[in-house]
């Protein structure tokens, strides 16, 4: 017959139960536990993912003003080197965020629309990629004043006076025929919205090196606080006040709850 475990004769008296002896997590188990959590947060905030915040309408609909995103890290500036897995390659129409090129210390986010060795050009403000029109359903053309040089790009006989005047002049070298072309580890993105997206056409091209990751999550939105309250007569202090009061009477109100944990696209 097959044992199951230690046997106990019969015919011996059991031995006294010992005390069970309780052992509490000291403070140092606790703090042990708190630094792991601290190194794991750590690891995938440096490695993994970021989360981050969307500031401006450049890329409505696709995000929207008070999105917070998570970012996928694993893009890194070499494309066969991941610290988890291989990095995703860049494709065309994907989002990436980004340091901007003019500004390091800030964060973009665009759509990658130009790749390297593309040649780009706009008409009407639509994109071509070597002489053909691409798709873009995620593209929004709101009304706005005619721009030559925002709808036509690159348009060399007009500038705008919010075009870089590094990237004016290096633009020059790689227009031919009337298009731009991409050199090499760098990409050319613009906004969804695009009439009211300051982009590749105004500063130049994104360097891979410079990309932080790509956005893949909206884990939360953040209605923008109107500011009604700004219009009041001057010295209606109670208005102002009663208005304040209902609006934090309606936390509910403060977030786009339809947006939360969307997948983005």
């Amino acid at each position: 017959m097959r044992s199951h475990g230690p046997l106990q004769s019969s015919g011996a008296a059991s031995p006294a139960a010992a005390p069970r002896v309780i052992h509490r997590p000291g403070l140092l188990q606790a703090f042990q536990s708190l630094l792991y959590i601290i190194v794991v947060a750590l690891f995938i905030i440096t490695f993994t993912v970021q989360p981050f915040r969307i500031p401006s309408e450049s890329m409505e609909p696709t995000l929207l003003v008070g999105d917070f995103l998570l970012v996928d890290k694993e893009v890194s500036s070499d494309p066969h080197l991941g610290v988890i897995a291989p990095t995703d390659r860049i494709h065309r129409g994907d989002l990436i965020v980004f340091h901007y090129p003019v500004d390091p210390s800030l964060h973009l986010v665009k759509r990658v629309v130009g790749l390297p060795g593309d040649h780009v050009h706009l008409r009407d403000g639509r994109a071509y990629i070597n002489g053909q029109a691409i798709p873009e359903a995620y593209a929004i053309f709101r009304p706005s004043a005619p721009d030559s040089y925002r709808d036509d790009f690159p348009r060399m006989s007009t500038t705008d006076s919010g075009v870089d005047s590094r990237w004016w002049i290096q633009m020059r070298t790689l227009v031919s025929n009337g298009e731009l072309t991409v050199p090499a580890d760098s990409y050319f993105v613009l906004g969804d919205n695009r009439n009211d997206s300051e982009d590749s056409r105004y500063w130049g091209f994104v360097p891979r090196s410079a990309i932080v990751g790509k956005p893949f999550l909206i884990y939360f939105s953040l209605r923008a606080l109107d500011d009604a309250s700004s219009q009041l007569p001057p010295g209606d202090a109670a208005a102002a006040i009663g208005k304040h009061s209902a609006t934090l009477g309606s936390l509910g109100d403060f977030a786009r709850w339809d947006r939360s944990l969307r997948v983005i696209h």
